[in-house]
């Protein structure tokens, strides 16, 4: 020790300290185990940039990616009565809405929204699976029954992204009424005359794949998504049988015929404004504006020669 230790503090212990650093900056891929890192990620609409595997997506993070400027309006949904069957199984039904609704910040399974994408306005909702397995319950009826009317309303194409495990236990046959009533509501865009468009994502099973999510007049799946009514393991248990690499799966199900087209999530945003822009009979999309012409300047104009008071004017 001597005396600059008063005045001058050694610093090596903050050069060797252990840094905080957050949890959230990486994340691996589930196929291909590769450690991204979350700009990255996030950038690229969680599309893995090593394999092209898609990630989940909440619907907020989907639609700032599908409206130009990552601009849009919410639409309101009709809130139903949360807890009609009093339900309790581990837990009581309204305490796991409190759970999910805490964990992800979001009021229910669906998002709607309208906005534009390429100049083209429309009519957007989306399930969010990350919200009890993106189930299907009165909530998400009624959202799907907002979506419709808005889009009837606004004369606009309605555009779905459905991820879902199937109906909500917890709503019992309430929530399968939601079949019959989503599929009237796609009854109504047909009748006006306006385009239904269905993006099927990982994973779409049970009661939604047997009502809205196949009623569209165009299908497209993202890659290696699981659409089915019945999952494959409870098929194989009953038919006691080894199903084909790949059974239900969407390239697998654009094979057989069930779909139209299977695009990346990357190259999803594009597909949509053509389709839409198609279906609705307008022109192609504009891909960007050129800038303003800027104004000349103004040309010189001549100048008249001026005789001073006492100056003659000169002879010809």
């Amino acid at each position: 020790m001597n005396w600059i230790t008063n005045y001058v503090r050694p610093r090596i212990n903050s050069i060797f300290s252990r840094r905080e650093v957050p949890e959230n900056l990486w994340s691996k891929c589930d196929d291909c185990g590769t450690m991204l890192f979350h700009r990255e990620l996030s950038g690229n609409l969680n599309v893995c940039t090593s394999c092209g595997n898609h990630m989940p997506i909440t619907p907020r993070e989907r639609f700032a990616g599908l409206f130009d400027g990552g601009v849009f309006s919410e639409v309101d949904v009709p809130l139903p009565n949360p807890d009609p069957l009093h339900f309790r199984d581990q837990k009581k039904y309204p305490d796991r809405l409190r759970t999910a609704q805490k964990t992800t910040g979001e009021k229910e399974a669906m998002l709607v929204a309208t906005g534009e994408i390429g100049r083209t306005p429309i009519v957007a909702a989306a399930q969010d699976f990350s919200f009890m397995a993106g189930s299907m319950g009165m909530y998400v009826g009624n959202a799907i029954i907002a979506a419709a009317e808005t889009a009837v309303k606004l004369k606009r194409p309605l555009i779905l992204f459905s991820a879902a495990g199937g109906a909500r236990m917890q709503e019992g046959i309430l929530s399968l009424m939601q079949m019959p009533r989503t599929t009237v509501a796609v009854q109504m865009l047909r009748e006006a005359g306006l385009p239904y468009i269905v993006v099927l994502t990982h994973p779409t099973t049970g009661g939604v794949t047997a009502s809205y999510a196949m009623l569209g007049d165009v299908h497209i799946a993202e890659p290696g998504a699981l659409i089915c009514f019945a999952g494959p393991r409870v098929i194989e248990q009953t038919i006691r049988e080894k199903l084909p690499e790949g059974f239900q799966r969407a390239e697998y199900l654009l094979e057989h015929g069930m779909l139209d087209r299977v695009t990346p999530r990357t190259e999803m945003r594009d597909e949509l404004i053509t389709i839409t822009r198609m279906l609705m009979g307008m022109p192609p999309a504009v891909r960007g504006d050129l800038p303003a012409p800027e104004a000349s300047p103004p040309a010189p104009q001549p100048v008249k020669a001026e005789t001073l008071p006492n100056e003659k004017p000169a002879k010809k």
